[in-house]
């Protein structure tokens, strides 16, 4: 499935860092990434929690979807001091809902992996804006303007 422009996304209810748990619903940023404490990851994570205040104060949550574990997640979160919610999608029921959980290449070996995806959802649920494979430089920035825009 391919989530897109002006549908409303598929399910999204997760464990979180900290012991808690994310029920989609509002404003949000759903950011999906392959794996924790990667430098890429690590990149985008600390880009979204750079701008956290200005998200909030346009009331929209910031979510992190890995299939990383809440433990590492907890770790992950810690060690670079990250203010976003991380959720975590062991079984990947949410990833491939959400149509990036994807064949990749790397070296000529072909494997599944998460596609870095982000979506920007209005508080009518709908996804307003979507992005694919990701660049990390800018982009958290890139995502804050659209959201003004909502």
């Amino acid at each position: 499935m391919i989530v897109a422009e002006g549908s409303k996304p598929p399910a999204l209810s997760l464990p979180t860092d900290g012991g808690g748990h994310i029920d989609l619903a509002g404003p949000a940023v759903i950011y999906f990434y392959p794996k924790d404490d990667t430098p890429g990851c690590t990149n985008e994570g600390k880009d979204f929690s750079g701008l956290i205040e200005d998200f909030h104060a346009l009331g929209v949550a910031v979510i992190g979807v890995s299939r990383d574990s809440v433990k590492k997640h907890d770790r992950f979160k810690a060690k670079h001091d990250l203010k976003v919610i991380l959720a975590s999608d062991e079984d990947g029921a949410v990833t491939e809902a959400w149509g990036v959980w994807v064949e990749k290449q790397l070296y000529g070996r072909k494997y599944m992996g998460i596609e870095r995806a982000t979506f920007l959802i209005d508080a009518d649920g709908t996804i307003r804006r979507a992005w694919r494979n990701v660049r990390v430089p800018g982009h958290a920035q890139e995502v804050l303007e659209a959201a003004r825009a909502l």
